[in-house]
């Protein structure tokens, strides 16, 4: 994170005692990323917060990859998987279907409306952006509200889980990291500042502003964790509820930022994808398209030029508005587009030409570019458009 939060109660010195009113200890409790290198805030617990009751497995859904061979463009249409599912029934983290992925971060979709059970991934940080519906986040550091367009960054290693409410399906675009995601280094001062140019502020960025305590006794939490075949899953049963805690301060803690308050970077002519950047991971970075202006040079063309992905696979989730660039392709709201490194893409048939003239783009977008290969996975599969390939020549191969 970029700035210090205090919520709750905390002494006035860390690693000292913090005294309950019937004069027993708080539990403090270092949640920290790097070892005791980096970003970190200190947590108040009630009760201890290592102990368990049981562990037991759990039994992930299902994260098997298969690889893009022979290599093509692919499109994904995300709302075909729960076509037919009963929404009210699914939650957040057991109903999450995979997509796309590799070793450095992984892509899910899920359409929900029933309470998740506690949950933490300690494999990495989540960034899940709400494509609609609304809800809260429940944390170890107290609540979270959830609107569309939110993104809500969730560090290694957090319990929370997912309130929806119940008059609306929340669906939720999923990205898991095998590392941390936070702003762009090149947004940030040497202290952690946002900078002038970043494309938002601290002001953008929502975290939890009071404690949560929840009473409770043998409390299953499910953890998502490094196993022997890569991700691997155990519920733990904790003797008391993990939301105990009274305060805690630092600069590591959930948040959210909302897509609406990204303010978008534009020039005379067209803007190379970076300008569109939110957060970064590790091989992996996550950008806003969002209603704009577009390029005024007077022989500009808006949409973007025909490129070759030498170093990466490009993700692009669509969310909202027109899109000018892939019109007669079948992509639209719900759409996923893959465009490997490997093979030139740009915009469909008709669209270079056509965009001449434009104004401004009513596109909403939310874009990955991986700097590792891309796999797909079972919800990949189940939602794919064969004859996206093929679209700019119109026609069926063969």
């Amino acid at each position: 994170m970029a700035y210090y939060r205090h919520v709750g109660e905390i002494p006035p010195k860390r690693h000292t005692q913090h005294r309950r009113p019937d004069g027993g200890l708080y539990y403090e409790e270092l949640m920290g990323e790097e070892g005791f290198s980096s970003d970190s805030s200190l947590l108040y617990h009630q009760n201890i917060p290592s102990a368990i009751a049981d562990a037991q497995p759990w039994e992930l859904p299902d994260q098997s990859l298969t690889a893009n061979h022979p290599l093509k463009p692919r499109h994904l249409k995300l709302h075909n998987l729960f076509e037919g599912q009963e929404w009210k029934a699914l939650d957040v983290v057991n109903g999450r279907r995979l997509v796309l992925g590799n070793a450095d971060v992984r892509i899910s979709y899920v359409v929900a409306g029933e309470t998740s059970p506690l949950y933490r991934n300690a494999i990495g940080d989540e960034c899940v952006y709400v494509e609609s519906g609304s809800g809260v986040v429940e944390t170890v550091f107290g609540v979270l509200p959830v609107r569309p367009g939110d993104q809500v960054v969730l560090p290694r290693a957090t319990t929370h889980r997912w309130v929806p409410s119940a008059d609306e399906p929340l669906r939720a675009y999923v990205i898991e990291a095998n590392s941390h995601i936070a702003p762009p280094k090149r947004y940030l001062s040497r202290y952690g500042q946002l900078l002038e140019h970043a494309p938002y502020c601290e002001r953008d960025l929502h975290g939890p502003s009071e404690p949560l305590l929840v009473d409770g006794a043998d409390v299953e939490v499910l953890v998502k964790h490094r196993g022997p075949t890569g991700v691997a899953g155990t519920r733990f049963v904790y003797p008391r509820h993990p939301f105990d805690v009274v305060g805690w301060d630092g600069c590591l803690y959930p948040y959210t930022f909302n897509i609406s308050d990204f303010e978008p970077i534009t020039g005379r002519v067209h803007q190379p994808p970076p300008v569109h950047q939110v957060f970064e991971g590790h091989n992996f970075v996550i950008c806003n398209f969002v209603p704009r202006k577009v390029d005024y040079h007077p022989l500009s063309i808006p949409v973007p030029y025909y490129h070759s992905n030498v170093d990466s696979d490009e993700v692009m989730f669509y969310c909202g508005g027109n899109y000018e660039a892939r019109k007669g392709s079948g992509i639209g709201q719900g759409s996923i587009s893959l465009h490997p490194g490997g093979w030139s893409h740009g915009p469909q048939p008709g669209a270079y030409e056509g965009s001449i003239g434009m104004e401004r783009s009513d596109e909403l977008a939310v874009m990955v570019d991986t700097f590792r290969p891309l796999d797909i996975g079972e919800g990949g599969f189940a939602s794919e458009d064969p004859e996206y390939a093929w679209s700019w020549i119109r026609r069926s191969p063969g």
